[in-house]
This record gives C-alpha cells, sequence and structure tokens, in this order.
C-alpha cells in the first residue's frame, strides 16, 4: 500500500461566496447524489450475463471488464480524489458528474468489449474524482458539529444506490424496452441534472494554493487518524472482499450455478445483499463504532459462510440467504469504521482521508475479483467462487480476533 503521508494546506483567498440552498437541502442533495454515483456502478452488474452473450466473451473478460472501473477508480482517488480540499467542493464535484454522464453515454452506444472497457475506465475514473467529495460534503453539511449523520447517510446511501441501481437495471432489462440501452439513458439524464445542480450548493472549503503538488499519487491519512485507519484496514478489507465477489460475478452465479435466467430476480438479489446493508447501518446507528464493527463483522462470517454452504449445495434459498446476512454485516461493519476514522479529520483533511479510506476499500474490492477471473479459465465458475468465499470468510473471522486485540492493546504506528 502506498506510504500513509500527512497533506499541507497553504493560507489563500477564501472562495467567492454566492445564493445557495439552505444547508439542509444541500445536504440531502449531496446524499441523493451519492446514492446515484453508486447506483450507476452497480448497473452493469446484472446486464454481464446479457453482454457475456451478445457480445460472446468469458468470464475472465467480465471480471477484467470489473477490474479496469476499479482500478480507473483507484487511479482516481490516488491523483484527483483530494482537490476538492484545494479547489472547493463544488467545481470539482460538477466535473466528475459531467465525466459520469459521459461514461453512461459510452455504455448506451456500446456495441463490443472495447465499448464495455471504455465505459467502465471513463465510469471509474469519474467515480474515484466523485467519492472523496460526496463524503466530505456530507460531514461539511451535517446538522451541527459532532453530528453522525454525515457518516451514516454516507454509508446508507452508497450502499442504498448499489442496491437501487442493482435492482433497477435487472427490471429493466427482463421487463423494459432495449434492455441494454434504457437504464443509461435514465443514468445520463440524471447525472446532467446533478451536475447543474451543483451550482446552488453552498462551497464549504476556501480555495488554496498547491492543487498540482495533490495530485502526486498517494494515500494521504492525517497524523490524528493513523491508529484508527490501521485498526479499521481489516474491517473495510473483509467487508469490500464480499462486495467484489457480488458485483462482479453474482450475475453469472445465480445463471450458471443457480439456473436463474430472470434478469429482474438477479437484480433483486444482487439489491438485497446492498439494500440490507443500507437498513442494517440505519437500525444500528446509535450503537458505538466498535460495537457496529463487531456486530457487522460478525454478521459478514456468517455471511460468508453460508455463500460457501450455497456453492456445495448448489442451493438458491441458501445463497439468497447469504446474501442477506452478508449485506446484513457489511452495512454496520464498514459504517463503524468509516464512523471511527472520518471523525478524526479537521475539515480541510475530509476528502484526503475518505480518498484513502475508499483506496483500501476498493483494493479489497477489485483484487480478489481479478484474481479470481483469471482462476476462472482453469478451474471453473463454481470452484473458483468457492474458494473466494472461503478466503473471505477467514479474513472476517480474522477481523473479529484482530479487532478483539486492538481494543485491548493499542496500536503503533
Amino acid at each position: 500500500m502506498a506510504t500513509l503521508l500527512a497533506t499541507s494546506h497553504p493560507t489563500v483567498t477564501p472562495a467567492t461566496s454566492r445564493p445557495a440552498l439552505p444547508r439542509a437541502a444541500s445536504f440531502w442533495l449531496v446524499a441523493v447524489t451519492t446514492a446515484a454515483l453508486l447506483a450507476a456502478s452497480s448497473a452493469p452488474s446484472p446486464l454481464y450475463p446479457v453482454y457475456q452473450a451478445e457480445f460472446g466473451f468469458s468470464s475472465s473478460t467480465l471480471t477484467a471488464i470489473f477490474a479496469a472501473y476499479v482500478l480507473a477508480l483507484l487511479a482516481s482517488l490516488l491523483t484527483v480524489g483530494r482537490l476538492s480540499d484545494y479547489l472547493g467542493r463544488r467545481p470539482v464535484l460538477a466535473a466528475a458528474l459531467l465525466v459520469e454522464a459521459a461514461a453512461m453515454a459510452v455504455f448506451l452506444d456500446a456495441h463490443g468489449v472495447v465499448a464495455l472497457y471504455a465505459a467502465r475506465l471513463v465510469q471509474g475514473f469519474a467515480t474515484g474524482a466523485a467519492i472523496g467529495v460526496l463524503g466530505a460534503y456530507l460531514l461539511d453539511l451535517q446538522p451541527a458539529t459532532g453530528s453522525r449523520l454525515g457518516s451514516l447517510v454516507n454509508s446508507a446511501a452508497a450502499t442504498g444506490g448499489l442496491g437501487v441501481g442493482a435492482v433497477l437495471s435487472g427490471t429493466l432489462i427482463q421487463y423494459g424496452p432495449h434492455p441494454t440501452r434504457l437504464v443509461f439513458v435514465i443514468l445520463t439524464a440524471a447525472f446532467v441534472v446533478l451536475a447543474l445542480a451543483t451550482a446552488v450548493l453552498p462551497e464549504t472549503v476556501d480555495r488554496k494554493a498547491g492543487a498540482l503538488a495533490a495530485m502526486r499519487p498517494q494515500v494521504s491519512v492525517p497524523s490524528a487518524a493513523r491508529r484508527a485507519f490501521v485498526r479499521a484496514v481489516p474491517t473495510m478489507a473483509s467487508t469490500w472482499m464480499l462486495g467484489g465477489l457480488m458485483f462482479s460475478v453474482g450475475g453469472s452465479l445465480l445463471a450458471v450455478i443457480f439456473g436463474q435466467h430472470n434478469h429482474a430476480a438477479v437484480g433483486l438479489v444482487l439489491g438485497l445483499f446492498a439494500g440490507s446493508a443500507a437498513i442494517s447501518s440505519l437500525v444500528l446507528r446509535d450503537r458505538t463504532p466498535q460495537e457496529m464493527e463487531r456486530r457487522g463483522t460478525s454478521l459478514l462470517s456468517i455471511g460468508a459462510l453460508l455463500f460457501v454452504l450455497a456453492l456445495v449445495s448448489t442451493s438458491l434459498t441458501v445463497f439468497v440467504a447469504a446474501a442477506l446476512m452478508a449485506g446484513t454485516g457489511f452495512g454496520p461493519a464498514f459504517l463503524g469504521s468509516f464512523r471511527t476514522v472520518s471523525q478524526l479529520a479537521e475539515p480541510h483533511e475530509r476528502a484526503a482521508l475518505i480518498s484513502a479510506i475508499y483506496v483500501v476499500s476498493y483494493l479489497a474490492f477489485s483484487i480478489p475479483a481479478l484474481v479470481a477471473g483469471l482462476l476462472i479459465t482453469d478451474a471453473g465458475l463454481r470452484d473458483t467462487a468457492l474458494g473466494y468465499a472461503t478466503i473471505v470468510t477467514v479474513v472476517a473471522a480474522a477481523t473479529l480476533a484482530f479487532g478483539t486485540v486492538t481494543t485491548r492493546r493499542p496500536v503503533r504506528v
């Protein structure tokens, strides 16, 4: 992992104020934007089996397309993820949303594998540029100093958006006209509108010099947050590893292993995983971050074990139960770790820290899925997924043990 570096912030003239929405309305507009961004990231998942049949590519190519998105996202996080701490939240978010709209337009006109790679690369870059801004904006705009609403909405909107994207896409594929096009017409229009809407958001960060220097690839964690960040890494990794399994090959597993060819049902199962994560985050929002992490990781471990049992027994019922249980654990586990770390950043450090959180999360999201894609050719889809789910079960169990140890003994950095 890249070296953890502190960020310097020279003083310059504050940004010019202009008429804007009230803070409360702005907060919820940013929340909706977060949900829309993550909905777009999961929308292609139910489409992957359709694209495979239409364009005739292998499962390894499928996971490579998935990995292209995440690698572009990581590159964006490492370079432009901190720009809003220097240039202001509003201009960086507007630019990222316009690039996201362009990615949706590429999907809209996709006629082969090359177009899918291009669309996912552009989308990954846009998402990486936006995700740190949105998380920081929610913390900036939350109702009061010390409020936990920003971290809660950031987690719930992200996971809820993943669920909505999968369900919407699957339903439109099954029942709507132009199954590989309609969802991207809707998303293209949505991102153009959201980009225009940034004009009425209040700016919460003064412009600072040093934006070009901030684009040097690095992960930046403020010194005050480093211990908490190290403690949170195993939780971030175990949760997002399982998310990578679901959103890279989940649709193919449902079709090939479990015989589910109704695209709306595929989208619903994928949406169940993400939706249960959002709901459980809301239910457990008043617990301490440590308790949320502990409970969430316990449920995640059970869910991962159920995935193993589902693949061994080829039982669709057990697979659905696994998605529900794992998602229920994902939500509070990630929210607990996010809340613990994010509250330790100063306002001018927030985008950098949140970018660092998502760098770790998306590395865990992508690398195992990419390795699985390479193994599928020789080992087959079922055996590869079985090995993946087993590894996630072990990692989640180890995370529980690690959490127990680190709550008793300080981590030295």
